[in-house]
């Protein structure tokens, strides 16, 4: 996937559209990553041997990867992002810069 936890994107569509924010986890099997702050839900939950204290919580929910494009680290501009081969590994490369995106 081109995009990974700790990567910085921004939001395309929805109600968040223009936000930037960090990337939390990536869910692979279905193309989806959960972003720091971006569409929060509010969860109704009952207490329970766990959660000792019940009532309502507010949850990050996934979006689709989609949905979201690579902030470049270096030139600080939404990008899409290419792959590049140095040293005999695979590499990620802002599309705009030609930077390589070290992990």
């Amino acid at each position: 996937m081109k995009i990974r936890k700790g990567d910085t994107v921004k939001i395309l569509s929805g109600k968040e559209k223009g936000k930037e924010s960090v990337v939390e986890r990536v869910i692979t099997a279905s193309s989806k990553i959960v972003v720091k702050g971006v569409h929060v839900v509010k969860r109704h939950t009952k207490s329970s041997g766990r959660n000792v204290k019940g009532g309502i919580i507010s949850k990050e929910m996934p979006i689709a990867v989609s949905k979201v494009m690579l902030v470049c680290p270096k030139c600080k501009k939404p990008t899409r992002v290419g792959f590049s081969i140095v040293a005999g590994k695979k590499y990620r490369k802002c599309g705009k810069c030609k930077e390589v995106i070290m992990p």
